[in-house]
């Protein structure tokens, strides 16, 4: 092989070389670009999420705030008293007197007299019971409000 055909041969890969440097340098940046406005998409449409997010968390608010002011604005219409039903009697209830009741004392049995006792409250019991009672009517004085 003489030297002007190697170094043809030489120059020629040379030039192979440096087109496909270039080639894949343009492919390089070309793919850069992509993912640089593939980023910038992603990043948008995460936005546009949670813009979403926070506008429906916006109109469920004011549609609350504008629930509340109608019922604000309504006339206070105070409550019915409780009127307990009325019991019929009915015939197929026996009534209960004092005489059914008793019993009659059995033969050679002494005569018992049961008494319910009932335990001394402790003063912080007393306290509490009472303290109870203050906040049942607190709570009563509420529902009719």
């Amino acid at each position: 092989m003489s030297a002007s055909k190697e170094l043809e041969g030489l120059q020629n890969k040379r030039a192979e070389l440096e087109e496909e440097s270039r080639s894949l340098e343009e492919k390089e940046k070309t793919m850069e670009e992509r993912i640089k406005i593939l980023e910038e998409k992603l990043a948008i449409q995460e936005l546009e999420d949670k813009n979403q997010t926070m506008l429906k968390a916006v109109k469920e608010l004011e549609s609350k705030m504008s629930e509340l002011e109608i019922r604000l604005k309504k006339p206070f219409a105070e409550p019915e008293p409780f009127t307990p039903p009325e019991e019929q009697p009915t015939s197929e209830k026996p009534e209960v007197t004092e005489e059914t009741l008793q019993e009659e004392p059995i033969e050679g049995e002494a005569d018992v007299e049961v008494t319910a006792i009932e335990e001394p409250m402790m003063p912080q019991e007393v306290e509490q019971s009472e303290e109870d009672r203050r906040k049942q009517h607190e709570k009563k004085k509420r529902r009719l409000f």
